[in-house]
């Protein structure tokens, strides 16, 4: 700093002012700062500042799994709302393991970083004490822990997948396959998931069986395949299929097709994430885009609010995204 404030003519004061972007600066005076710390590839000293102010910038995204493609597309869109709002991202993955997730929580990168963004997978709504002991500020993701001590920014499960089994019904199907439900996560996204399931044929008068209902364990495309695998040796018809995320419904329809079963045409599919790889699949996948975008950049304002005020006092909030359905080729039949 004293290099950059000799070049630009300046003291080391201005210098400090144009690094934390204090407003009231002259233009050319910055400029001079900033062509000054350009030409001496200047960088500041992200620890030093942080002893200083109390503040280091960073803010820590604990998520389960980087190569689950949400996640992963989810850890690009807070990033560059993060960006935008000045701040850097620090990711680590807790594999849904709940001794890795307290670990995270309470170790020492809990205390190197201005705010945690944390998605569980293993702690559930019993773990709220401990989280409230948690001092560093925190904005929840995901709907493992609902109601709980922190702010809590999640998306529409129960009415996204509401909206795409009204979808399938609109088109006649009445024999929809519930594609998803897992016992480990009953009071998780499967279960909210589910209950929208539920709800559309409530609404539409067509009963419940249980039978169209199949467990998958992990949400991946592998174990979404080997689900429908079994599931087809059964022997039970069906016409239509809602994913509870698109990988399952990916790896559900590979097989389908395997067995010689043409989709849309004999099973109408759709999933849930809106991931980028279902509008390559083929046939396309039809899915809920659960508002990514909109779940980034209001978690990322709440947390910096809540690092900006240190107000642990104030009411935890909670945001549901919006979500729309996107219609692609697995469940669009040609006239």
């Amino acid at each position: 700093m004293h290099d950059v404030a000799r070049v630009a003519n300046v003291s080391i004061k201005t210098v400090s002012n144009v690094l934390n972007d204090y407003p009231y600066i002259r233009p050319a005076t910055k400029q001079r700062v900033l062509d000054a710390i350009d030409a001496l590839d200047y960088t500041p000293n992200l620890t030093a500042r942080g002893l200083r102010s109390g503040r280091t910038g960073l803010i820590n995204l604990i998520i389960p799994y980087l190569r689950n493609p949400y996640f992963a597309e989810l850890a690009d869109e807070l990033m560059r709302a993060a960006d935008a709002q000045g701040l850097s991202v620090i990711i680590a993955q807790s594999g849904g393991d709940r001794k890795m997730e307290l670990g995270l929580l309470r170790g020492p990168r809990a205390q190197m970083v201005d705010g945690i963004m944390f998605s569980p997978l293993a702690l559930g709504e019993q773990d709220n004490p401990l989280l409230a002991k948690v001092k560093t500020p925190m904005v929840l993701l995901g709907e493992r822990i609902l109601e709980g001590p922190k702010d809590h920014v999640t998306m529409r499960n129960t009415e996204g997948v509401r909206a795409a089994t009204e979808h399938l019904l609109a088109q006649g199907r009445r024999r929809i396959v519930a594609f998803g439900t897992d016992p480990n996560m009953e009071h998780g996204s499967a279960g909210l998931r589910h209950e929208g399931y539920r709800q559309a044929l409530e609404a539409a008068g067509v009963p419940y069986d249980p039978a169209l209902t199949v467990d998958v364990v992990g949400w991946f495309h592998g174990t979404g395949a080997t689900a429908m695998r079994g599931y087809l040796e059964l022997g039970i018809p069906f016409d239509g299929l809602v994913g509870f995320n698109d990988l399952i419904a990916l790896g559900a329809m590979r097989v389908l097709q395997e067995a010689g079963l043409r989709v849309p045409h004999d099973v109408a599919v759709i999933g849930f994430d809106d991931i980028d790889e279902a509008r390559y699949s083929r046939p396309s996948l039809s899915t809920i885009d659960p508002g990514r975008e909109e779940i980034a950049e209001v978690a990322v304002r709440y947390l910096k609010q809540r690092i900006a005020s240190d107000a642990d006092d104030v009411p935890a909030r909670e945001y549901l995204s919006d979500f729309r359905l996107v219609q692609r080729e697995s469940t669009a039949l040609s006239s």
